[in-house]
């Protein structure tokens, strides 16, 4: 009898689990079952085109069903709403499916309540990190170019995915430009890091030099251990200091676990994320394991403000494939491989260039320095690995990481 393995979550992580388990055992072996809430694939990395309007939703997604069952995995387009890990069985709005293998890759929730105003849908502040939100700021966006105004982008206390706000205030400073309109706009960058650069990770070589001349030769002002506290029309409120004037803010919020996952009893921390060992299996849990966002991990360090781990989908694909296959040396009765340390790779858009980031590993101390470099090429390579990691993903092949993201 085949083994059965459900994938919650049809993101990054469940996406390459997906294809890593196919890619080690058949048909015969195990049955696989995809359930997720989205019935479209993403590509989380681009929401901030889609914002600058740069990009429609249409053309970073596509339809998971048709890759799946290409590769003879199951899907099933509903919302978990539980796991019960005695009885090993995933709950669902629809229904109940039974496990012999889990993998938890449900991703975050962005923990917009954190911070007083953060909306987009229930107060003035505006976040990426999702398609409607990316949508919803693309508006805000073109209603600045009718009436320019001060803004603000940063990232709130205990935020772990600060990349993308980055991307934003030199997006936004590149299209202003291109307007005519940037005398008219003050940009405000505020973040919880200790210094620009830090991203959860410690830094990495010379980023933090080439951030802080890169926000300098734009005319962005920055301050860094910032905490944002409050949200409103007008302004954005910060600990021990005086409001920023602001017409747009941009904050990326705190991540947490989704609730299904928070709320089931034994499988997740305080904050809704999973403990899992150096093969992202739970450890205590013994059939389930999870990767990406929905994984816990340490902070490198404590900082005056607190900034998390951050957790990017090159790190997640990295995750679902050394799941996949302890996974698969488990159902066919093989030794474990040793677990790799992660890795992070990534292309920041900076308008009108390109920096390329690779530490190996993502904690300090590394065996290498980083390599941190810029130019126009990069901001081609960037566009270029989103077309091809798409085609990759739609036609059900093995996603490319070389480049990273």
């Amino acid at each position: 009898m085949a083994v059965r393995v459900v994938i919650a979550g049809g993101s990054f992580g469940g996406l390459t689990t997906a294809y890593e388990l196919r890619r080690h055992l058949g048909p015969d072996q195990a049955t696989i079952t995809v359930i997720a809430k989205d019935r479209r694939f993403t590509f989380v990395p681009s929401l901030p085109w889609v914002a600058m309007g740069r990009r429609s939703l249409e053309q970073i997604s596509f339809d998971l069903a048709g890759p799946l069952a290409a590769k003879r995995v199951v899907f099933v387009h509903d919302t978990v709403t539980g796991v019960d890990t005695e009885r090993r069985l995933v709950a669902t709005d629809q229904g109940e499916h039974r496990y012999d293998f889990l993998v938890v890759a449900t991703g975050h929730r962005s923990a917009n309540e954190a911070v007083e105003g953060l909306g987009p849908f229930d107060g003035p502040g505006h976040s990426p990190m999702s398609a409607p939100e990316a949508t919803e700021l693309r508006l805000a966006v073109r209603a600045l170019l009718e009436a320019p105004g001060p803004v603000v982008v940063g990232a709130a206390p205990g935020a772990s995915c600060i990349g993308p706000a980055y991307e934003l205030a030199f997006e936004l400073d590149h299209l202003l430009r291109r307007r005519k309109l940037r005398h008219q706009v003050p940009i405000t960058f505020l973040t919880p890091e200790p210094f620009l650069g830090h991203m959860g990770m410690g830094g990495a070589g010379k980023i933090r030099q080439l951030l802080e001349g890169e926000l300098e030769e734009r005319d962005i002002a920055y301050a860094t251990s910032t905490a944002v506290t409050k949200i409103t029309p007008e302004t954005v409120e910060v600990a021990g200091a005086s409001p920023v004037p602001s017409v747009l803010s941009i904050i990326i919020p705190p991540l947490a676990g989704i609730e299904a996952v928070a709320n089931s009893a034994g499988l997740a921390n305080p904050k809704g994320f999973l403990p899992v060992d150096a093969h992202y299996r739970h450890q205590v849990a013994d059939a389930v394991y999870g990767v990406g966002v929905a994984v816990a991990m340490a902070p490198v360090a404590e900082t005056p403000v607190p900034v998390n781990f951050p957790k990017t989908g090159h790190m997640t694909e990295q995750m679902a494939q050394i799941a996949a296959r302890d996974i698969a040396a488990r159902i066919a009765g093989r030794n474990r491989e040793a677990a790799a340390e992660l890795s992070a790779r990534c292309v920041l858009d900076m308008g009108d260039r390109g920096a390329y980031m690779a530490v190996d590993p993502v904690r300090p101390p590394r065996n290498a320095i980083p390599t941190v470099v810029e130019g126009r090429r990069w901001l081609l390579a960037k566009r270029v690995f989103e077309r091809t990691y798409l085609w990759h993903a739609r036609h059900g092949r093995h996603i490319p990481s070389t480049l990273g993201w």
